[in-house]
């Protein structure tokens, strides 16, 4: 049985030796034109484009107008890098965009004096010569009133504008302390507490509703 097998195997050898003799042919008689070419696809340019630009344009929609007031020139330094920061944000409205030495509200009616009644004797109001009167200043020396373009203070707007300040501030050398970060309520008005000044990221609405001093 191995005999016959052997016997098959040697007739075959020349029929399979031609069959590879006709297909060397075959190959080597191609055009020369097509050996080594290779079509490029039609979506590839012939030569590569050179690149004009190195950094990503801003969508026109999207771009920060440089109509900012300007800092104050004894502003804290902290808020001149903060400015810079703050007019480049596509959220904010940078016309209304303002640094500003803190504005004390006008002073109320001056209390009348009136004695202890009761018998625990509270609800006395001091005199006027006390001394509350003469107290001048606030907590802040200085105050930053950034207003988001109306519309977005419901779409993130609110939110991008107060990581952006954290961001910056905190990356300061050195960084200014913060309070640690909360959720917001989506009140319209956030304020952030920088030490000797505050950052008060507003729509539109609350500005006109709590900041309407002629002097912001």
């Amino acid at each position: 049985m191995q005999a016959i097998r052997c016997a098959r195997a040697a007739r075959s050898l020349p029929r399979l030796a031609n069959t590879c003799k006709s297909a060397r042919s075959i190959t080597f008689s191609l055009p020369a034109r097509n050996v080594g070419r290779t079509r490029a696809p039609w979506f590839v340019d012939p030569e590569p484009v050179p690149l004009t630009y190195t950094k990503r344009m801003v969508p026109p929609h999207l771009q920060a107008a440089n109509d900012a007031p300007s800092v104050p020139v004894d502003a804290p330094e902290a808020l001149k890098s903060l400015h810079a920061q703050l007019v480049q944000s596509p959220h904010l409205d940078t016309s209304e965009l303002v640094v500003s030495p803190a504005v004390l509200p006008p002073p109320g009616p001056p209390l009348q004096a009136r004695a202890p009644h009761g018998r625990r004797k509270r609800g006395g109001i001091p005199h006027k010569d006390s001394g509350i009167d003469s107290m001048v200043g606030g907590i802040w020396s200085w105050v930053v009133i950034a207003q988001v373009k109306e519309g977005t203070e419901n779409r993130g707007a609110i939110e991008s504008v107060v990581r952006l300040i954290r961001k910056t501030l905190l990356k300061m050398e050195p960084p200014v302390p913060l309070a640690p970060k909360r959720r917001e309520n989506g009140s319209g008005w956030v304020m952030i507490d920088g030490g000797s000044f505050a950052i008060h990221v507003v729509s539109k609405s609350s500005r006109e509703k709590y900041f309407n001093q002629g002097d912001w």
